[in-house]
């Protein structure tokens, strides 16, 4: 199987942290959230889970779960539902160079699947502070 580059997907916010070591860029990235109003209230290492479960080598990849919780509550308050969507997925991974690159979701993209304009604020806000957190790296 080929190897997948990272790329710059549509749907997420991406940035190349060049080679930093990969610890202190999941500390950084940690950090950018919470300045932007994020915690981080889940975390998938699926270069482990796939170690573990498979037997497969991969290079880091970690899957952080960030949510603000004043926009959760309105998102939430306005459609159920979106919980679905929720949290936040933010990633860290090393790509084939030994680069480490972030990506937040892009919640416009996201939250379009739900189909109430109304809701288009509160996705526009979510991608705004993650926008920042990832250009503060």
């Amino acid at each position: 199987m080929a190897e997948a580059s990272f790329g710059t997907p549509r749907y997420g916010i991406t940035k190349n942290l060049g080679a930093i070591d990969f610890t202190e860029a999941r500390t950084k990235t940690e950090a950018a959230l919470k300045e932007n109003g994020f915690g981080v209230l889940t975390e998938i290492d699926v270069a482990k889970t796939l170690k573990t479960k498979i037997d497969v080598d991969m290079d880091s990849y970690l899957i952080l779960g960030a949510c603000n919780p004043k926009l959760a509550h309105h998102a939430i308050s306005n459609e159920m539902a979106i919980g679905l969507l929720l949290p936040c997925n933010v990633i860290l991974a090393k790509d084939k160079t030994g680069d480490v690159m972030v990506s937040a979701v892009e919640p416009v993209v996201m939250f379009d699947v739900v189909q109430r304009p109304e809701m288009e604020p509160v996705a526009q806000e979510v991608k705004s502070l993650l926008q920042k957190a990832i250009d503060s790296l």
